[in-house]
């Protein structure tokens, strides 16, 4: 049996670009993760291709939302977590000294790529409150987006299996259509597999559709340019 695709149409007024965790723990080869997705990043060109979505936001005028992950002093407190989150807190992902200051922040491994702010510290970019696990549903990101009248999403960021994956499952769940840039992500690798190659088969099952950065950008090109390079 081949799984049919049911694609997602772009419409302008309707359709947003949203990152996850383009954050230095993540993408920056000082990050505390880099060890176990650094090979992936850089073998899906991650980090471009993330910049390119942020891009292609502005070029065509897409709202851009960024849904980060940030852990405070006192969530060091919590009694018991999985797996990923033990260790996260081990190394002190996406650690910030406060969650009132910026003290620390600036440069940290829970701020973002520096690349990356050109496009999200515009004034525009809307950054929602920070999720916690893996999903966005303690975080005020579907709110946001709900209040944008957006009900398309084009989704990348960091992990696949993780919270992209995660962040999928609640939008299709709270009724969007999710188109994901498979490249545009990467995943770790550790003893007990490869979390890129695994989100890989349940992206083509869940989403409405899957891209390239590529494909992507002709498809924007298409719904606003009529192909041509406007």
């Amino acid at each position: 049996m081949t799984l049919p695709l049911p694609g997602m149409t772009i419409d302008s007024e309707r359709t947003a670009i949203v990152i996850v965790d383009p954050q230095n723990d993540f993408l920056s080869p000082n990050g505390v993760a880099w060890g176990v997705v650094g090979e992936s990043v850089t073998e899906n060109n991650t980090i471009a291709n993330i910049a390119t979505l942020m891009k292609a936001a502005k070029d065509y005028n897409l709202p851009l939302f960024i849904s980060p992950h940030y852990y405070y002093p006192t969530d060091y407190g919590w009694k018991f977590g999985g797996a990923v989150e033990k260790l996260m807190h081990s190394i002190r992902m996406f650690n910030r000294q406060d969650s009132l200051k910026l003290e620390g922040f600036i440069g940290s491994g829970a701020d973002c790529l520096e690349q990356y702010k050109a496009y999200i510290d515009d004034g525009f970019t809307i950054i929602c409150s920070p999720h916690k696990i893996y999903g966005p549903e303690n975080n005020d990101l579907i709110l946001q987006l709900r209040k944008q009248k957006v009900d398309k999403v084009i989704l990348g960021g960091m992990s696949a299996n993780l919270c992209v994956e995660s962040h999928l499952r609640e939008l299709l769940e709270q009724g969007f259509e999710v188109a994901v840039v498979i490249d545009a992500t990467a995943g770790a690798k550790v003893s007990e597999g490869d979390g890129y190659q695994a989100a890989l088969i349940n992206f083509r099952m869940i989403a409405n559709t899957v891209w390239t950065t590529e494909e992507t950008l002709r498809v924007l090109r298409q719904s606003f340019c009529g192909g041509s390079n406007c």
